[in-house]
């Protein structure tokens, strides 16, 4: 343990995180899509922050571009890196969590151990994986960025599913398939989903 580490100490909150979820009326968790890139992770994220919102949830939408723009803007691609990303917006994950809120985040984070790595920092069912399982033939097609064509060119090293692996879970909470649904419809899913498991109704 470093020096620094034994000077820190951790302050209680005296707002504690029962008393803001009986606060907003539902149960703190993180929603972590995780999937190839053009899977439709950001829009169905999207569509389910504003499902959420509309029927008076607290929510937080966290996107992986978006966040690589200013938190994680010093961190490239390469494996160490990945971690890394994913190591940091779990721990703001956590915080949303922490404050009340439904935290809906969209990452490719391409590791299995990752993604449990991020589970462990919250109480036992906090953490509610949802894998947008999409083949990567169809995310290829639609390559909504041009970053496959780029990626099969030698221009971008270390990309998902072509020079660099994706994990993808074994046991997530919710398995949705997009290649026969719109956005909208496959929000629905995760929230009929957090309903049914009590998320909305703390």
């Amino acid at each position: 343990m470093s020096e620094v580490d034994n000077n820190l100490t951790w302050h209680a909150h005296h707002v504690t995180k029962h008393a803001r979820k009986k606060f907003h009326k539902q149960y703190p968790a993180i929603i972590w899509l995780t999937g190839l890139s053009g899977s439709g992770k950001s829009s169905i994220a999207n569509a389910l922050d504003v499902l959420l919102f509309e029927a008076n949830h607290n929510t937080f939408l966290l996107d992986g571009d978006n966040v690589r723009q200013g938190l994680n803007k010093d961190l490239g691609f390469s494996d160490a890196d990945r971690v890394e990303n994913i190591r940091r917006i779990g721990e703001v994950s956590k915080l949303f969590c922490d404050s009340g809120a439904l935290v809906i985040t969209a990452f490719i984070s391409p590791f299995i151990e990752d993604r449990a790595l991020v589970r462990a920092l919250v109480e036992k069912d906090e953490f509610v994986e949802v894998f947008v399982d999409t083949s990567l033939e169809v995310c290829e097609n639609r390559d909504p960025k041009g970053l496959y064509k780029k990626a099969r060119s030698g221009e971008i090293p270390n990309f998902s599913g072509i020079s660099s692996p994706y994990e993808a879970p074994k046991n997530a909470e919710i398995v949705v398939k997009t290649e026969n649904k719109t956005e909208q419809e496959c929000a629905q899913e995760i929230v009929d989903y957090l309903r049914k498991e009590g998320y909305l109704d703390a």
